[in-house]
């Protein structure tokens, strides 16, 4: 896994997050940090967790031995 996949997935995570705590809590973390949904820093942050998705779903259909997963070979011998 690249270092860019790595930064997706944990801005992927990060955004899971907020959206349980929005969902069970009415609570925008991310809002409550950088100043409200409208300000520029939580609305840049809100397009790093989408583009990272958009990343982390190119991932989902890449076949499995381009993500480096290798099965152990067993020997019949």
């Amino acid at each position: 896994m690249s270092t860019l996949q790595r930064i997706a997935l944990l801005l992927t995570v990060i955004g899971a997050l907020n959206w349980g705590l929005i969902g069970f809590f009415r609570f925008d973390l991310v809002a409550a940090i950088f100043g409200g949904q409208a300000s520029a820093f939580a609305r840049i942050v809100y397009a790093l967790v989408g583009i990272a998705g958009l990343i982390n779903l190119v991932l989902l259909f890449k076949p499995t031995e381009e993500l480096g997963r290798t099965e152990p070979k067993i020997s019949r011998t």
